[in-house]
């Protein structure tokens, strides 16, 4: 187990889970096939509404998914605001006549007279004698693509002697692959001696995962640099602040209800001066303050000092990601608490006031008119349509009667002002025991909106808790599944995998929360991207290099469910017994009854869809998730090994034999009147 504060909180509330060997799952004999079952399906007596957009995703910036990841900008500390500025940034060393190694120029950090105050400092570089270069090496390396084109841009201007002003006349700039051999040339020119940005398109001839971004001085002088940005043109809509393509679409061709941002932990912050605050994250990128990632050192085994966030992917851009994927916005804003598992910092009650009014400015960012001070900032940044939130979260993950302290201040006045907007509120980050329980309590006193559960269990108790909210109180606060992944090897393990058997084990779990669907409001699956060069967490939904991603059989799951769920519930028979687990809801919208039966078995189940009051005829739709090796697993090389297949089934009556394979997510899709 890792040394750090977080693991050695979670190890102690989820202590037979983190510590204590895995149980393997309750499996039949070894045998082709097993006894035939029936799974009835009361067709006729639908019952309670179904939130059509229950499963959804959650980002959070670990993992490199923003800088590094999501947001698609090639160059590392492009502002120089790490607290080693030149993180990132190598001089390109040269040979003197006499044969040492020597420099042609040097760089310097300074803050007189800024591009900005939000990031003060710059780049400033001597050139001594003609072929001074340096470069900047991106995150682990830079992902350039043959024919591709980049966006090469750097706010600049000349500086010394009015008589050296004018030498440096033109940066050339190139890209080279990990061997050295030049990609891709473009060079700015014209320089003055203002701040000035300048901009040239570059095309790559080849391919490369590990490119750098060189940048040469022929002629004496110096200059000042800042924002210098290598950023693809070919981003997710064409947008030049876009966000990267194949990444997007495998969080589109999930079809979430909802999209829970900026993240978890990341909200508090270690401190509360590195909280997220959202205004910073708006407006021009170049003056969108830079600050530490939480999650840099967090693990031992997995410490990243060169993690932090830019904040290019900030609130205007996780709105119109939502916007352009069909999702409902989620946003998570801090609650005046830093992060628990580390300092614990809390602002005073009297102090309150400035979270709060973030809490209603981002309100009006999001739905306010055009006339309104911040539907005003919305429509100049292009987007005078309002964002249609109606839903906010108010703290991560907190616990403990300073949170509950806090809440109150915050629906006080949130409620008083916008009761249309629901409210987010935490379980604490175990889902059973103290703090859980009596938040709980606390939460039903004060009629609170949603409660937001976390679990990172075993995979044993997914499958042994399908039945969790059967018997929860279905006047109380709403349930919203906000994070949960089965951890195969043990929690905050580093050896944990995303394998078959703790995808199937989701898949059953969430059998059970589509069933509670009156109760269960949303789930989504945590966390969503990894970097497999830079990564600080497993199990992970979506793994990516520079050039490639895919997806896991946990993702899979996660896709199969979203898009496939109904607009109401309809009762099933059996719900969870010998390995079967089954739900079905009606699908108003489309006219269809979905049936999803999931087989932790290593046999093929014969069974027949009992569909009483109902005689279907027509074209069945039919998915199929399934391995029969609980530890396959999805990789670059194979990244469909586990991955839906359709099928059609035809039926004249409301009695249906099917197959269910070995350890398979099965969804029906009959077509009814």
């Amino acid at each position: 187990m890792t040394t750090s504060i977080r693991s050695a909180a979670l190890s102690l509330a989820l202590l037979p889970f983190a510590l204590l060997p895995l149980a393997q799952p309750a499996t039949l004999p070894a045998q082709d096939s097993a006894p035939p079952v029936q799974i009835t399906v009361d067709a006729a007596h639908p019952g309670a509404a179904l939130n059509p957009a229950m499963f959804g995703i959650f980002f959070e910036d670990i993992n490199f998914g923003a800088d590094g990841g999501l947001y698609p900008e090639l160059v590392k500390n492009r502002s120089f605001e790490f607290p080693e500025p030149l993180t990132g940034w190598h001089e390109t060393m040269g040979i003197s006549p006499k044969g040492i190694e020597a420099s042609r120029g040097e760089l310097g950090i300074h803050t007189d007279s800024p591009l900005n105050p939000s990031n003060p400092h710059y780049l400033h570089v001597r050139v001594y004698s003609p072929g001074y270069s340096f470069y900047n090496t991106g995150f682990r390396g830079m992902g350039i693509e043959s024919g591709a084109e980049y966006r090469f841009s750097a706010y600049v201007r000349t500086t010394g002697p009015k008589s050296t002003r004018a030498t440096i006349g033109a940066i050339s700039v190139t890209i080279t692959d990990d061997a050295g051999h030049e990609i891709g040339r473009g060079e700015l020119k014209s320089f003055n001696s203002q701040w000035t940005r300048y901009e040239t398109i570059i095309r790559a001839t080849a391919t490369s995962p590990h490119a750098r971004l060189n940048l040469i001085l022929d002629e004496p002088g110096q200059l000042d640099l800042d924002m210098v940005s290598l950023f693809p043109v070919d981003t997710f809509k064409h947008r030049p602040n876009g966000l990267r393509k194949d990444l997007v679409q495998l969080l589109a061709d999930m079809h979430p209800g909802f999209l829970r941002f900026p993240g978890g932990c990341i909200v508090e912050g270690r401190l509360l001066a590195t909280r997220y605050r959202w205004k910073n994250s708006i407006g021009d990128i170049a003056q969108r303050k830079t600050i530490i990632n939480r999650w840099n050192d967090e693990f031992d085994y997995r410490p990243a000092p060169d993690y932090f966030q830019s904040f290019g992917l900030g609130f205007y851009e996780y709105f119109q990601l939502a916007e352009d994927i069909g999702a409902q916005p989620l946003p998570i804003l801090n609650c005046g608490m830093a992060c628990q598992f580390n300092s614990d910092e809390t602002a005073a009650l009297d102090q309150l006031d400035e979270y709060i009014k973030d809490a209603l400015d981002l309100i009006e960012f999001a739905n306010g008119p055009v006339t309104s001070p911040w539907g005003k900032i919305r429509a100049q940044l292009g987007h005078p349509e309002p964002f249609h939130l109606t839903m906010i979260g108010v703290g991560n993950e907190q616990w403990g009667p300073r949170y509950v302290e806090r809440y109150k201040l915050f629906a006080a006045k949130l409620k008083t002002q916008h009761p249309e907007i629901r409210l987010v509120v935490a379980a604490g980050p175990a889902p059973s025991g103290e703090p859980f329980n009596s938040l709980w309590a606390t939460w039903r006193d004060l009629h609170a909106d949603i409660v937001d559960e976390h679990y990172y269990m075993a995979p044993d108790w997914f499958l042994t808790n399908t039945g969790r909210y059967d018997h929860y109180d279905r006047s109380g606060p709403k349930v919203f599944a906000g994070e949960y992944a089965a951890q195969t090897v043990g929690t905050t393990s580093s050896e944990n995998r995303n394998n078959w058997k703790g995808a199937i084990a989701e898949a059953a779990f969430m059998t059970g929360l589509e069933r509670n669907g009156d109760v269960v409001q949303m789930a989504s699956y945590a966390p969503l991207l990894a970097n497999v060069e830079a990564w600080q967490w497993k199990p992970d939904a979506i793994w990516f290099d520079n050039l490639h991603s895919y997806g896991t059989p946990n993702y899979y799951v996660q896709r199969v469910f979203a898009s496939n769920v109904g607009t109401r519930i309809v009762p099933v028979a059996p719900q969870a017994e010998s390995g079967l687990f089954t739900s079905a809801t009606l699908d108003e919208r489309s006219h269809e009854l979905i049936v999803k039966a999931i087989n932790n078995t290593p046999v093929t189940r014969p069974a027949t869809l009992q569909l009483n009051g109902l005689n279907p005829t027509g074209t069945i739709r039919v998915t199929t998730l399934a391995s029969a090796d609980l530890n396959a697993e999805n990789s670059f090389d194979h990244p469909t090994a586990v991955s839906p297949e359709s099928s059609s089934l035809e039926v004249k009556s409301g009695t249906i034999p099917v197959q269910l394979l070995p350890y398979s997510v099965n969804v029906y899709r009959i077509p009814v009147r």
